[in-house]
């Protein structure tokens, strides 16, 4: 069973919400990546997003397009990424997803790249700018190499939501608002019958993200989802311009008050 779905599993049978964390590798440095993911694991996060760091991150705001910048200024690559998941599935069994963006893909080969996350310790992908129409053939490598195609969905028709569900593993990946990731106070009012008529065309678990940006937050939204995700606000606590162990403390503090928040 994928790493991702056995979580899933996992969390459903204590009745507890996923917290899904989102960091871009590299980002302050190389050497804090890996060690900051353990810390993270350790304080309660349930699956780690690695983000692939790309010229153009036409999803992401503006903390997490310079966290992006920044690491490519570092030199890291998409092989670097790889490497990196490679080490950190050497530690630990924590779900690894990598979010990354279409020419990165197509680049790299799209079957050699999902057949490298596999052996690199992978267990799902995002890939935020694949249209619907040109998705088929990367669903079918995913499911060769045993890799989750999460599908992001976004306010929309239920007819449309149903048809960008399917296929979809691991998780479907809820974005609760229309334009960039980045920190929110709230939600609209509407959100709740989103997040229902997700659950109503498929089944595979969803998680909410784009926009939790603390505990308070987190608990007032976990009720609408079987996972909880964020990334801008912690991404800007790497940025922050403090030492690697001040950073992983940072960062660990508030991935722990974000689990003890959706408990």
């Amino acid at each position: 069973m994928n790493r991702i779905d056995k979580k899933f599993q996992e969390l459903k049978e204590k009745n507890e919400k996923a917290l899904i964390v989102f960091i871009t590798p590299g980002c302050p440095n190389l050497e804090i990546t890996e060690e900051l993911v353990l810390s993270m694991e350790k304080s309660g996060a349930d699956i780690v997003e690695l983000g692939v760091p790309y010229s153009d991150p036409i999803a992401d705001g503006k903390v997490i397009e310079s966290s992006s910048q920044l690491a490519r200024e570092n030199g890291v690559k998409t092989r670097t990424v790889m490497e990196m998941a490679s080490g950190i599935r050497s530690k630990s069994e924590v779900p690894l997803v990598l979010l990354v963006y279409f020419n990165s893909i197509f680049a790299f080969g799209s079957e050699k790249f999902l057949k490298l996350a596999s052996e690199s310790g992978v267990d799902g992908i995002i890939i935020p700018d694949l249209p619907l129409e040109e998705r088929e053939d990367i669903i079918e490598e995913c499911n060769e190499y045993g890799v989750n195609f999460i599908p992001l969905v976004t306010p929309t028709s239920k007819d449309r939501i149903k048809e960008i569900a399917s296929g979809g593993g691991g998780f479907i990946y809820c974005v609760s608002v229309a334009g960039v990731t980045g920190e929110r106070k709230e939600f609209s009012a509407d959100i709740t019958d989103y997040m229902k008529s997700v659950a109503e065309v498929t089944e595979v678990p969803r998680a909410i993200g784009f926009g939790i940006s603390s505990p308070e937050m987190a608990s007032k939204y976990k009720e609408l989802s079987e996972g909880i995700i964020v990334g801008s606000a912690i991404v800007r606590r790497t940025l922050e311009d403090k030492s690697n162990d001040e950073i992983i403390e940072d960062v660990s503090s508030f991935v722990k008050s974000l689990k003890d928040a959706i408990r």
